[in-house]
């Protein structure tokens, strides 16, 4: 939608805007804040988020899962060195081709992984709540368009 549409329909963009970065701030507190009240104290952000990517089932290599937290090799491969020791993730031969290391989930990992999701579950279903359909359905293009903007902005 340009600017124009927003601004006929008296959309407060700069409102939006400082919302919008409030709200980031403060999921990423909220978020710290939880983790260190959580039996996974011992663990930073950036290596949950680092557990939340290579996922439950999907075994990935550390090369994927450092393009996806944004990580050179090397800083990865201390990283999946800390999670190892920590008991969180394991590194596992490919079936396929045994020259393949593929990163997976322990069962304290997967306990790790569902708590986060969960946590964001709960963020998601606080900012629809109340919303009519019509409203739920703007959200979720909204969430979408911000998605995509951003993957563009990480892409480029």
């Amino acid at each position: 939608m340009s600017t124009n549409k927003l601004e006929n329909q008296q959309v407060n963009l700069r409102q939006v805007n400082q919302d919008l970065m409030e709200m980031f701030t403060n999921v990423v507190w909220v978020e710290e804040y939880e983790l260190k009240q959580s039996p996974f104290a011992a663990l930073t952000v950036k290596e949950l988020h680092t557990i939340y990517v290579i996922s439950m089932y999907d075994e990935k290599t550390a090369s994927q899962v450092a393009k996806a937290v944004h990580l050179s090799p090397s800083a990865m491969t201390t990283a999946i060195d800390r999670l190892v020791d920590k008991g969180y993730v394991e590194r596992r031969r490919s079936k396929e081709d045994r020259r393949v290391v593929k990163l997976g989930l322990t069962h304290q990992g997967r306990v790790l992984y569902r708590a986060h999701r969960q946590f964001h579950y709960k963020v998601t279903k606080a900012l629809m709540e109340d919303m009519s359909t019509e409203e739920a359905l703007a959200m979720e293009r909204a969430v979408h368009n911000l998605q995509t903007y951003l993957k563009a902005l990480l892409n480029s």
